[in-house]
């Protein structure tokens, strides 16, 4: 028994079938593997297929082993960079305006239809605030000195 390239290629097509009904993306790099080693035995038909069956293994192997490296990387990337379930992220580095003081370090931040406590400096209403980061439910805030042009803080607040 030694199968030809057209039957490598069916196997990688059934290989690809499985994937979309089982979505793993492990049996995507096996139906890639069956489809290179039939690129091979349409280059070289001479290939026993002890020698096919073997490339085909260490193929799938190594692409499995590399994909699954590659993606669980991706995965923690994601994960640091996305604000998904981590309410509060999205404002830091905003600029706000005080509707209500800050005293004794807490505060209340009105931004859109929720309402944030905020930790910062004592100040009055009418103080800008920028947010510096995230303390459990609180967002933290220190107060901007500078003058900021009244358009940018329209469009951040």
């Amino acid at each position: 028994m030694n199968p030809d390239y057209w039957q490598w290629w069916i196997l990688s097509g059934v290989l690809l079938v499985v994937e979309l009904v089982l979505p793993s993306t492990f049996f995507l790099w096996m139906g890639m593997s069956a489809a290179s080693v039939g690129v091979l035995i349409f280059f070289m038909p001479a290939i026993r297929f002890e020698v096919q069956l073997l490339i085909f293994s260490i193929v799938s192997l190594i692409s499995v082993i590399i994909s699954r490296y590659v993606f669980s990387q991706a995965q923690l990337r994601d994960e640091r960079s996305s604000t998904l379930n981590r309410r509060g992220t999205e404002y830091i580095g905003r600029i706000f305006t005080l509707e209500q003081p800050i005293i004794n370090g807490i505060g209340k931040l009105n931004i859109g239809d929720g309402s944030w406590l905020i930790e910062g400096e004592d100040c009055p209403i009418g103080t800008r605030v920028k947010v510096l980061g995230l303390n459990g439910i609180r967002l933290q805030t220190e107060i901007v000195t500078q003058p900021i042009d009244d358009n940018l803080l329209k469009e951040k607040g």
